[in-house]
């Protein structure tokens, strides 16, 4: 039996959960109870005059499924990554003494997923995270392409679910529907003469996945880092088991931060002449200097094609500032994923490898 339950958001990603509650209107099992939405602004936040927060819920929700869209990263509301969090956790709090039967926080790009490592005397952002979530009633955790699949063990499965969607579903698709839309281009243009790049030997998981998807060549960017900085590449060794001269490279990451790491890739590549070069990431968080780095890749020719997802908001100005840069929306999957857990049904058909010859041949694979 299908539980009533209310999609709701802090304010980083309110204009991103009015799009997916749109979605879930399509989905004729959930229209019904879509309809009685009020809307996405359920959590309404207060501050004290010394600057502490509180949050409040709007409506009774006491026996309903609460699921809870957010982000710390860049978002349209323009709040920061400290607050942003502050006021997840105030979120869940009122959840949980409002009786939510369940919460689910549905984070598309988890900001802290990069700080997922002892290997300093350093803290670390994600446990410290996701030990918060969990203390305080979380339920459930969603999350689309974590920065390291290993970082799934922090949660204890007794405890909380924990979800980490394949969102390079979502390029790969896009790929076939935008630049071959027909199994004889890719068999007999894109197979052959694309290749798939990792950013670096940890990313070449990500870019298999790709070049296994187009039965394209594997190439794998192997970087040695100077570890006292971040975001710091001292060499890059290309390894390719053929030439890729004349071919349409792809950069595959889970996600573009600085562009430092791209930036040194790009120019190696470019040193064995390529067709072209172009980037394909999950999320595009974009930290200054990114924006500006990949101007210079486009303005010099290095670069043809940026795409990205809406995981973290890329405002108007940003696209304007990246006239090449292409932005696939992930609302949709979003809503699927809120389909399938409202439902009970399996997340099978979420979490399978992606094929791109069965793809082309029927259309509305991805939708099955």
């Amino acid at each position: 039996m299908l539980n009533d339950f209310v999609v709701c958001a802090t304010r980083s990603m309110k204009k991103y959960a009015a799009k997916v509650v749109s979605q879930l209107a399509k989905f004729p099992s959930l229209a019904d109870q879509v309809e009685t939405f009020d809307g996405v602004d359920l959590l309404n936040i207060d501050h004290f005059a010394n600057g502490e927060m509180e949050v409040t819920v709007d409506s009774s929700i006491r026996g309903k499924d609460a699921f809870v869209f957010t982000s710390s990263a860049r978002n349209d509301a323009d709040i920061g990554v400290d607050e942003s969090k502050i006021e997840l956790y105030h979120a869940i709090d009122v959840l949980k003494r409002s009786q939510a039967a369940k919460i689910t926080v549905f984070e598309p790009f988890m900001s802290c997923s990069r700080s997922d490592r002892t290997t300093r005397r350093n803290s670390v952002g994600l446990w410290i995270h996701i030990k918060t979530l969990v203390s305080l009633g979380t339920n459930h955790i969603v999350t689309y392409q974590l920065h390291s699949d290993k970082s799934q063990s922090m949660v204890d499965p007794a405890l909380c679910s924990f979800d980490n969607i394949p969102a390079h579903t979502l390029l790969e698709r896009y790929l076939c529907d935008v630049s071959i839309r027909s199994p004889e281009k890719l068999e007999k243009e894109v197979s052959p003469n694309w290749a798939f790049c990792s950013v670096d030997a940890g990313g070449e998981k990500l870019a298999r996945i790709f070049a296994n998807a187009f039965n394209s060549p594997l190439v794998i960017a192997h970087k040695q880092r100077d570890q006292s900085r971040l975001n710091t590449v001292e060499s890059i060794n290309i390894l390719s088991a053929e030439p890729v001269t004349d071919k349409t490279l792809w950069i595959v990451d889970d996600m573009i931060d600085t562009a430092g790491s791209v930036q040194s890739l790009i120019h190696a590549l470019a040193n064995l002449c390529p067709k072209e070069i172009n980037i394909i990431a999950v999320h595009a968080l974009f930290s200054p200097p990114a924006v500006e780095r990949i101007q210079t890749f486009l303005s010099q020719g290095l670069i043809k094609r940026i795409i990205v997802t809406d995981t973290v908001n890329c405002p108007v100005t940003m696209a304007e500032q990246i006239p090449n840069l292409e932005i696939v929306p992930s609302t949709g999957l979003s809503a699927r994923v809120i389909n399938t857990i409202a439902t009970n049904s399996s997340m099978n058909k979420l979490m399978r490898p992606f094929d791109a010859g069965i793809y082309l041949k029927s259309p509305n694979l991805f939708n099955q």
